[in-house]
């Protein structure tokens, strides 16, 4: 199981979990997350493996030809997200395929860290609730904090020790029955999104143990096009 080589990487911090014991069903689950660091997908896929489940992560398609990242991906059954182009579709019904066969997925629907300069969630993709609207599985959402203590993707730090805290909260089943057999418009799949990372913002302000913002942070243009490389994980 490739998630075991990341094992090492998760002593980099003092994990604590709430809610974990949701991701332990079986069949398929779609666990949608914030993203703090580029470090998460690591730290991820060990804390879901630990909770006897394979994550399965959608993954940009260009690390599938990066050397050595591309075979842990590919032993991983990641799934290869071609953004901003007709493959997308592609790449959400491999989703769709992974979690009707019983599998894990994991998202995130803001497709690269975090650009808020505070850490919070920012306005994101609607893969995610697509997902969630075409598969009758659980839909979880689930906040991390402390691993962007550990690698800061934007001021470019690393910072090993002393081993830093992290906690990852996970919600119960996300009730989406009200959203469910309604046509799927793109203003629909506006509302899911926010809907679910408005959970996990909320998620994140208890662990943070401080308000919440209102709304999400919007990165312009330029912050857009001026970032650093985007993490293994993306969102259609």
């Amino acid at each position: 199981m490739t998630a075991v080589i990341f094992y090492p990487l998760a002593w980099l911090g003092k994990m604590s979990t709430t809610g974990a014991e949701h991701m332990r069903r079986p069949g398929g689950v779609l666990l949608v997350m914030n993203h703090v660091s580029h470090i998460d997908p690591a730290i991820d896929a060990v804390f879901v493996h630990r909770n006897g489940r394979v994550p399965r992560f959608l993954a940009k398609e260009s690390l599938f030809s990066t050397p050595v990242f591309k075979y842990l991906i590919r032993g991983a059954g990641s799934i290869p997200v071609a953004r901003r182009s007709a493959g997308a579709a592609n790449s959400l019904s491999a989703a769709n395929d992974a979690l009707r066969a019983g599998r894990l997925v994991v998202i995130y629907p803001e497709g690269t860290i975090t650009k808020d300069p505070t850490g919070w969630p920012m306005r994101s993709h609607t893969g995610a609730a697509r997902l969630a609207l075409e598969n009758d599985v659980p839909v979880l959402t689930a906040a991390r904090w402390g691993t962007n203590f550990i690698l800061d993707g934007y001021a470019k730090k690393f910072r090993p020790f002393p081993r830093k805290r992290l906690h990852v909260d996970v919600s119960e089943p996300v009730d989406l029955s009200a959203y469910r057999g309604r046509p799927v418009t793109n203003e629909l799949l506006r509302e899911v999104t926010d809907l679910l990372m408005g959970r996990i913002k909320a998620q994140l302000a208890e662990i943070r143990e401080e308000p919440a913002p209102d709304g999400f942070f919007v990165p312009s243009r330029a912050a857009r096009q001026d970032t650093p490389a985007d993490s293994p994980i993306d969102d259609a």
